[in-house]
């Protein structure tokens, strides 16, 4: 049997390094649930708020890059490599592995935020979460094409339970309205968007970008395009109070650095349809905040569908094993 460096065998590695992509995933998801609570708090509209969100996220991002950077070259240094090698981890080199999935990353962000927010304007929220959350079909679709990733029975119908739990969770507030179609419309290209979005850092994890690498570079690109749309749209940019800032740091700091870069991080070492799926406890935890914070009553329906969602998601993480696809050699590069 290979074995690691470590002297453990390679599958128990490579399993733990899936656990430890799951749980990422899942603290991600639980972190990016209270985003609408941050948005509803916020003085703000919406689309000024998705750039926000991005430049305050963006010196950290880019001083957290600089820091790894360097301790890759101090690494190679101690090493004995030369300062330009890139053997592992952060590349000297300017452009990051996956450099063009980067970019097409960014711009998938960028247009899930527009719609999203657009989409929560001109219609209900739960019309809005609820169309959002059809995420998981396209991406599922996508990564049996582009990744191999092989879909069993079995996660299919986790997968199911899981978008049923989270269909009944908006369903009770669920209006049809034809004024409001061009919202619902929008929110469900919402999913299509942040699908995109997915696949695309899955396609990077593989090819060797890091987790830092990321972040910055999608966030990088997304920042300008959302300012873009927020001045065509009207809407004021700064807030009216100094504690109007708020929202918008938690957004940055938490929801962006801590929330997508959680996914991020997860998307390296998970299969690109099932962290679709462990996402889907993001609005498990919005119901349950504006329970907690905001006395939000739930009907019995939707506490029903919050355990669908969670008993899908613990399914189809169950099937982890068959889902599992080897990664090309340069993927294992860096967190």
């Amino acid at each position: 049997m290979a074995q690691t460096p470590a002297g453990a065998p390679e599958g128990a590695t490579d399993a733990r390094a899936a656990l430890t992509g799951v749980l990422a995933l899942l603290a991600a998801a639980c972190v990016l649930g209270f985003a609408p609570i941050l948005v509803k708090a916020s003085e703000l509209g919406p689309q000024a708020i998705a750039f926000w969100r991005l430049a305050i996220a963006l010196p950290v991002l880019g001083g957290w890059l600089l820091v790894e950077r360097r301790r890759e070259r101090r690494r190679i240094a101690r090493a004995g490599e030369s300062r330009d090698g890139g053997e592992a981890g952060i590349p000297a080199p300017a452009r990051p592995p996956g450099f063009k999935m980067l970019l097409l990353a960014g711009l998938f962000f960028a247009g899930d935020l527009a719609f999203w927010h657009a989409g929560i304007k001109l219609t209900t929220a739960a019309n809005a979460t609820l169309l959002a959350n059809l995420t998981p079909i396209p991406v599922t679709i996508a990564a049996l094409f582009l990744f191999g990733e092989k879909i069993t029975a079995r996660f299919i119908i986790a997968g199911a339970l899981a978008l049923c739990g989270a269909g009944l969770l908006s369903i009770a507030s669920f209006q049809f309205a034809p004024e409001r179609l061009p919202g619902d419309l929008l929110s469900a290209l919402t999913s299509c968007w942040y699908a995109a979005y997915l696949l695309a850092v899955r396609a990077a994890r593989r090819a060797g970008a890091a987790t830092v690498q990321v972040m910055f570079w999608s966030t990088l690109i997304a920042t300008p395009l959302t300012l873009g749309v927020a001045l065509v749209s009207g809407e004021a940019l700064a807030p009216a109070s100094l504690s109007g800032w708020a929202p918008l740091i938690a957004l940055g700091l938490i929801v962006h650095c801590g929330g997508q870069g959680g996914v991020a991080f997860g998307l390296g070492r998970t299969p690109a349809a099932l962290a679709s799926l462990i996402i889907l406890v993001q609005p498990v935890v919005a119901a349950a905040a504006g329970w907690w914070l905001f006395s939000e009553a739930l009907v019995p329906v939707q506490w029903a569908g919050a355990a669908l969602v969670l008993l899908g998601v613990y399914a189809a993480q169950r099937a982890r094993p068959a889902l599992s696809t080897p990664a090309p050699g340069a993927a294992k590069r860096g967190p």
